[in-house]
């Protein structure tokens, strides 16, 4: 039996799976950025191999685990988020294929050396570290969040640095950031492939960005059709409740 501490609990993350997370409020509880760009990232199916960096507690490992055969490795700066990890591993009766690593991905590169990814998902903080008075209280939800280990230029030149030419690197952000990601894609030769924003409903502006960029790919980007999360009546959507549920 897998321990639990504090206020922690155990979700179903995939019902039809059986596939199980161990979450805390107080710490970590996945988003559905995780989800969305689990669902729309590139995944090789059985050769290669992935990396998810700022992987939390191993979320979106776990999700890509249903898809492909390949070996997977997170890699989480927070001790107790990766201890979360390492037991929603163990949970899923998953060691046989994912790992988890607690570092910081600035260091993934000189440790992994001439060792490249097929793959590197991220999710990483969405905002500059604020004024003192202004970040959040809770300091594992300020590092998620705010850019205090890594900046988004940081975060690009690790993902282009450990992926393999012609490999993909698959990442969440917020849409007001989104021409300061394509500069640093391709300041670190991440050609920009395809791109999908999320919006909260028909009507409002878009909240999530997802991006694919190919280590040393050619020009040419595709700009697939939004994606709604919220009916009118404030429903999910059909197309999101597939990929939330099916």
């Amino acid at each position: 039996m897998v321990q639990l501490y504090g206020d922690e609990r155990i979700d179903f993350l995939l019902a039809k799976e059986n596939m199980r997370i161990i979450q805390s409020p107080s710490v970590f509880a996945f988003s559905l950025d995780a989800v969305l760009l689990a669902d729309f990232t590139y995944v090789p199916k059985t050769r290669g191999k992935i990396l998810d960096l700022c992987t939390g507690n191993g979320v979106i490992p776990l999700f890509l685990s249903t898809r492909s055969s390949v070996p997977i490795t997170g890699v989480e700066i927070q001790e107790r988020l990766y201890d979360m990890a390492l037991r929603s591993i163990e949970l899923n009766d998953l060691g046989d294929q994912l790992e988890v690593i607690q570092g910081d991905l600035k260091e993934m590169p000189a440790y992994y050396g001439n060792r490249k990814f097929d793959l590197v998902t991220c999710n990483p903080p969405y905002f500059p570290t604020p004024q003192t008075d202004k970040q959040n209280l809770n300091e594992h939800v300020a590092i998620a969040r705010h850019e205090i280990h890594c900046t988004l230029e940081e975060v690009i030149q690790s993902c282009s640095k450990l992926t393999k030419s012609g490999g993909k690197v698959s990442m969440v952000h917020r849409p007001e950031r989104m021409v300061e990601i394509i500069e640093l894609f391709r300041k670190y030769k991440l050609e920009p492939k395809r791109m999908r924003l999320v919006y909260p409903k028909e009507g409002k502006e878009a909240n999530i960005l997802l991006i694919e960029g190919v280590r040393d790919g050619k020009s040419g980007l595709k700009i697939l059709p939004p994606l709604y999360a919220l009916t009118q009546n404030d429903e999910y959507t059909k197309e999101l409740r597939e990929i939330l549920y099916e």
